[in-house]
């Protein structure tokens, strides 16, 4: 068995990751962001599935007729390969299911459904995810990016506490 090499030094993995985003404004005008492109899949795929559930509806149809060949789909495609590559090349690639250590993997599924549930309706309202409102908000200095990442660091903190029992 192959040993992973060592995760990245935080400090510059920082670096990095605020030079990719400044590279994403550059190149497409836009920053990091992740929510929409899984809105416009979920809209296509719903659109395609069931039609007359979505034709009805102003904001999937607009979703499903805006189609999948727009920057942030491309950003997550490209995303989600490149994390693909670079865990395989770390060594660091394996499926397993994550989470508290003493849940066992149904709860650790519940937790996962509920967390990502949570996640995603919080997204949806704040018009943004973690990396396009908190990343990229926060970037071009708006105050919903800082108001969205204390709002989530506040949250992600009381969870911790309310689930601290599960980690021991």
């Amino acid at each position: 068995m192959r040993i992973p090499r060592p995760l990245w030094n935080p400090y510059v993995a920082g670096v990095i990751l605020g030079l990719g985003l400044l590279a994403t404004f550059i190149v497409t005008g836009n920053g990091y962001g992740v929510t929409g492109a899984t809105t416009l899949i979920t809209a296509s795929a719903a659109g395609h599935l069931a039609p007359s559930l979505v034709a009805p509806h102003t904001y999937f149809h607009g979703l499903f007729d805006a189609g999948l060949n727009r920057w942030i789909v491309w950003e997550v495609l490209g995303l989600s390969i490149g994390a693909l590559l670079g865990s395989v090349l770390a060594g660091r690639f394996k499926f397993q299911i994550d989470g508290p250590t003493q849940a066992g993997r149904t709860l650790r599924l519940v937790l996962a459904l509920i967390g990502g549930t949570a996640a995603g309706f919080g997204a949806r309202l704040a018009l943004g995810c973690t990396s396009g409102m908190g990343l990229s908000g926060s970037a071009t200095l708006a105050a919903a990016g800082f108001l969205f990442l204390i709002g989530f660091f506040i949250a992600g903190a009381v969870f911790g506490q309310l689930t601290k029992g599960l980690w021991k």
